[in-house]
């Protein structure tokens, strides 16, 4: 076996523990030989379902303030306990699992999410529904982690399109999730949340055949993969590229928290529409983050990640600006450039970090998840309480300079380069 059987799609960069001989072999071994669709695919739809069920919680925030007379600030509460949860535990588990590959907490996960929707659908109490939201982010916490690295597994080198089409499958189950919701259990209220259960189960089963596969494919093999990207950067740079990120999906996932969790309270109160048809528009806007994200990916894999991440920060700005001062049609209208636009980012800033830090793809992709969580969390609960005070209005007119942060995107490190060359 010599270096000229190694596939010629894979990145000539793969690194080599030792001599030259040695990579044919390590290339063979370790990396599946094209992009294998159907695992990605079935990653896709697991996290669908996943984030469907995590969606159905924002949609139902007003028939929970209305049965309970909750505050915005108590409100924000529930979408912080949910969100911080997940966002603790996922680096954690991914930097577990980066040593100690463990593919059977995404079924076992899903489980978790299972009880935490059926304690949401029998909590008759505040601290109850509290309880309900941190059982379903731990089951959030425990699926990206290992269902990313499933995806970049699968890739084939083509890391970008996997993790878009991953991402893609959570942002259509996030758009799906509000539908359902207003279909579902708007009409019969809060003991049809049960239905979701039935999500549940389907993921609980399609995450077990991944497991078996993952299991049957090898943990070497994906520590194989994991590593060929790049060579990453030095301490500097991965400090640097760190606080750049940090800056980016805070103004990302704070503006993305404003409509997720408040844009139906925007249109009700500033509009007077009705709540089914503020789920509607939610939609719309959830529909072209999910288009935008699966676009993001393959094209950063054409013309880099730090090109998509400028394009996805300047360019949806000047919309994000006009957005608190157009009427209901033009507000429908931007808010899908904002969602289409804005979320093309994510998929490169994860698979950008993945780059800077080649062999964690765990604990860089349950970081980037975390922040996720984390970000949108504190976001939503420090949005809920400016809203209290301020009005939900005066709310989006401040948010929308938050894209604005996006000129960060000129301190981050180029690790495309830095792969060429090497």
């Amino acid at each position: 076996m010599t270096a000229t059987t190694a596939d010629p799609a894979q990145p000539a960069h793969l690194p080599s523990p030792t001599a030259t001989a040695t990579v044919a072999p390590t290339t063979q071994d370790s990396t599946p030989h094209g992009f294998l669709l159907a695992i990605v695919g079935g990653a896709a739809f697991a996290h669908l379902l996943n984030d469907m069920i995590q969606a159905m919680l924002p949609s139902i925030f007003p028939m929970l303030k209305a049965n309970f007379s909750l505050s915005f600030g108590q409100i924000g509460i529930i979408a912080l306990v949910y969100q911080v949860t997940a966002s603790l535990l996922q680096p954690w588990i991914g930097f577990y699992t980066d040593k100690h590959p463990k593919p059977y907490l995404l079924p076992a996960g899903m489980c978790m999410t299972l009880l935490g929707i059926a304690l949401l659908a029998m909590a008759h109490s505040y601290p109850m529904l509290l309880v309900a939201a941190a059982v379903v982010g731990v089951g959030s916490a425990t699926f990206h982690p290992e269902a990313s690295r499933i995806a970049r597994l699968a890739s084939g080198g083509r890391f970008g399109t996997a993790q878009s089409t991953f991402q893609v499958g959570g942002n259509t189950g996030t758009a799906i999730g509000p539908l359902l919701t207003a279909a579902i259990v708007i009409p019969h209220g809060q003991p049809a949340v049960a239905w979701f259960m039935v999500a549940a189960l389907l993921a609980i089963f399609v995450l077990y055949r991944l497991t078996t596969w993952v299991r049957h494919h090898g943990a070497a093999k994906a520590r194989g993969l994991a590593r060929g990207g790049s060579e990453g950067l030095d301490r500097a740079g991965v400090v640097r590229a760190v606080a750049v990120i940090c800056v980016l999906m805070f103004a990302k996932f704070v503006y993305i928290a404003s409509f997720t969790n408040y844009f139906t309270f925007y249109l009700i109160e500033r509009f007077h529409v009705g709540v089914q048809t503020s789920q509607m528009f939610l939609f719309l806007f959830l529909a072209a983050v999910a288009a935008g994200t699966f676009a993001g990916g393959p094209v950063g894999d054409r013309i880099g990640r730090k090109a998509v991440i400028w394009i996805s920060f300047l360019g949806v700005a000047p919309f994000a600006l006009a957005l608190p001062h157009v009427g209901l049609a033009w507000t429908a209208v931007f808010a899908v450039v904002i969602g289409l636009v804005m979320s093309s980012a994510f998929a490169a800033l994860v698979v950008y970090a993945q780059e800077a830090v080649p062999g964690r793809v765990g604990l860089v992709s349950g970081l980037m998840f975390g922040l996720m969580f984390g970000i949108g969390g504190i976001g939503a609960a420090g949005l809920g309480d400016l809203a209290d005070i301020h009005g939900i209005v005066w709310v989006y007119g401040v948010t929308s300079f938050l894209p604005l942060l996006g000129l960060a995107t000129a301190f981050l490190p180029d690790t495309r380069r830095k792969a060429r060359v090497s």
